[in-house]
Order: structure tokens, then C-alpha cells, then sequence
């Protein structure tokens, strides 16, 4: 027998004894690890979710357009909200509204602020978002901005000045800018420009409500012609324009013809003019220039000092004339006739017959055929 088996028996015993007590307080410490990550986690839960059912934004006074389609499910709706700005998170305002048993939402077209509680969201997507209309703006087809404010101040609460005063508000410009890059950048950069929205105050009808801002009623007119034209964005690319340049044909295009027939001719025939280095020469760039509207022109009105006259100066000028239609741009888009090389039209001012010629010449002849 050996004497020291004892003796390594017990410190066999001793070790595991080390072990087991090394094992336990290893356990204590994860375990408590983990349940201060548990806790935290939940707290982290508990403020995310807390804060995700507040107002997106309570200090807003604005208003959002919102479109809930027609069987649009409550996680539909969430992702719609979200992607409107009008809540902080889709997934814990759908599982909100399912806590609290929030159905019933109706489809159509709501104005919903960021300002809004969601109880207040869901209580106008429950009961309809239609508001009373309390006026309307037309923007006729080819009229300048300063006749868009004569239209604002006939309509409603808003002044005129205030307007055009919004139309050189360098920081609001920016704003819509960073918006709608696309169509307002060869404006924003163009220099000697009256008004950089000229031309981008869509004709149509525009609504208004009580808590309609001067703003929010400018940006809607943009809106519309960010949504009108830009689908024409390539095809205005293909045809090596701007779309300050095209909205510029356009809108010379929108006065000078009447039907889309020479609408087509008459972009035509500025076209190639340009192509030549050719002026202009259109009667709408010097009213413009004049700020006032005339039957006929005299040698001086076409001699006034100004970047818009483009009797004297060859190119497009510094940008658009009024705010034309889209037909416009169409014609400019695709001009008629051009292979026929005209220069000049004279329109007969009894029958509205539009005239074409390639010289001066010619261009004389019919004037003096017209009694013109």
C-alpha cells in the first residue's frame, strides 16, 4: 500500500472543491451580466417604443398630403405614414394599433400634420380625411408670375406683394431646389432671371384650404410641374435643351401660336433661328422685358436695355416668359416642319391664319398682303 494515496485523495478532492466553488461564482457573474443586458435591452425597448409613439414632429405647423388606397391593411397604412414623415416607426404604430383594437380606417385622400398624436392620425383615417375647400387659384395657361399674383390676391387671404416677395426668397428657392433638383437647377443657375419659378407654375386649378400656407400653395403649383414635365426630362436631354431652355420655347410657343398644329411650326421656326444664331425676335420677349402687354411695338420698345429682349439678343435669354402648358412643350419637343427651313410667321390678326416664310423678303410681302 502507499503511504501518500491519502494524501492525493484529498488533494483531488481539495481541487474539485476549488472547481466547483471557480464554476458557480463564474455562473453568478454571467447570470448577473446577462440580466443587466436584459435589463437594459428592456429599457432600451421600452424608451424606443415610447418615443416612436410620439408626434413625429410636434412643433410642425404643416400639412401632408396622404393616399390610402382602397383595402389598404393596418401595415399598409403604418408604411404609408412613415414614408410620409408622419410617424417615427411602421411597425410599432401597426402593432399599436392592433393592441388597441384600432380598425375601420377608410381609403381616400387625407391631410394629416406631423404635429398629430397617432390617436388623432387614427382618429381622421377612421372617420375621413376630406376637408372643405375654402378657395381656388386658377393659373391660366401663359400667364407670367406676376399675373399668378394678381390671381392669389383675387382668390384669397394672401397679398399680392407677399408673393412676390416669396418669389425672390432666396431661402425658400433653395428649399424647393433641394426638392425637385431636376427641374428647378438650369434655372437656379441661370443669371439675369426675373423670376426663377417663371415657367414653373403649373396651369391648373389649385385648392386651398384654412390652413393652407402662401408656401404650400406656391410648392403645390411646382409640385404639379415636377410631376407634369418630368417625364419629358430625357426627351428634353435628347434634344440638347435645358429645361430652363425648354420651358423658354415653351413659353413663347404658348403666346405666339394658338392651335398645336403651328404651335409645332413656330417652335420650328425658333429652332432654327438658334440653330443660325439667328435673334428671336419674338413680340412676347419684349412685353416681357417692358413688363407690360401691347397691341404693337414700336422701334423704340424693341430697342429697350434688357436680357429678356430678344430682339437684340441672340439664344434663349435668361429663361421663361409666362408659365406655359404642356402642349408647349410638346411642340418644342417636337417641332414641325423644320426640314423646310422658315425663319418667319406672321399670324393674320382677323382670321388667326398663321403665315410662313424663309426670307425677310417673303416675310414682308405677307405682311404687306395682310395689311399689316
Amino acid at each position: 500500500m502507499n503511504l501518500n494515496e491519502p494524501d492525493l485523495n484529498e488533494q483531488k478532492q481539495l481541487e474539485d472543491r476549488l472547481e466547483q466553488k471557480a464554476a458557480h461564482k463564474l455562473t453568478k457573474w454571467i447570470l448577473s451580466i446577462l440580466g443587466i443586458l436584459i435589463v437594459i435591452v428592456a429599457l432600451a425597448a421600452t424608451l424606443f417604443v415610447h418615443s416612436a409613439l410620439q408626434p413625429y414632429n410636434s412643433a410642425s405647423k404643416s400639412e401632408v398630403k396622404v393616399e390610402i388606397p382602397v383595402g389598404s391593411s393596418n401595415k399598409d397604412i403604418a408604411y404609408i405614414l412613415e414614408k410620409k414623415k408622419l410617424i417615427k416607426n411602421a411597425t410599432v404604430f401597426n402593432y399599436w394599433t392592433k393592441t388597441n383594437s384600432y380598425t375601420d380606417f377608410q381609403a381616400g385622400e387625407f391631410y394629416l400634420s406631423p404635429s398629430m398624436t397617432l390617436r388623432q392620425i387614427v382618429k381622421q383615417l377612421q372617420t375621413g380625411g376630406t376637408r372643405t375647400v375654402s378657395a381656388q387659384v386658377l393659373v391660366r395657361e401663359g400667364i407670367t408670375v406676376d399675373q399668378v399674383g394678381d390671381a392669389i390676391a383675387e382668390s384669397t387671404k394672401f397679398k399680392k406683394a407677399d408673393f412676390l416677395d416669396l418669389m425672390k426668397n432666396q431661402s425658400f428657392l433653395n428649399s424647393l431646389l433641394k426638392k425637385y433638383p431636376a427641374l428647378l437647377k438650369s434655372s437656379m443657375e441661370q443669371k439675369d432671371v426675373r423670376y426663377h419659378l417663371e415657367g414653373y407654375l403649373f396651369p391648373a386649378k389649385y385648392d386651398l384650404y384654412k390652413s393652407t400656407t402662401l408656401k404650400q400653395l406656391v410648392e403645390q403649383m411646382v409640385e404639379k410641374a415636377n410631376s407634369v414635365y418630368s417625364p419629358y426630362f430625357s426627351q428634353i436631354r435628347d434634344a440638347d435643351l435645358t429645361v430652363q431652355q425648354a420651358l423658354t420655347l415653351s413659353s413663347l410657343t404658348e403666346r405666339e401660336g394658338v392651335t398645336a398644329t403651328d404651335r409645332a411650326k413656330i417652335a420650328g421656326v425658333f429652332l432654327n433661328r438658334l440653330d443660325i444664331d439667328m435673334p428671336i425676335q419674338s413680340d412676347i420677349s419684349v412685353m416681357y422685358a417692358l413688363n407690360t402687354h401691347k397691341k404693337s411695338l414700336t422701334n423704340k420698345d424693341t430697342a429697350v436695355k434688357s436680357p429678356y429682349n430678344l430682339y437684340i439678343h441672340t439664344g434663349f435669354g435668361p429663361g421663361p416668359f409666362n408659365n406655359p402648358s404642356l402642349d408647349s412643350l410638346k411642340a418644342v419637343l417636337n417641332p414641325a416642319d423644320r426640314e423646310l427651313n422658315y425663319l418667319y410667321f406672321v399670324a393674320d390678326l382677323d382670321t388667326g391664319k398663321v403665315y410662313y416664310s424663309h426670307t425677310y423678303d417673303e416675310h414682308l410681302a405677307t405682311n404687306s398682303g395682310l395689311g399689316q
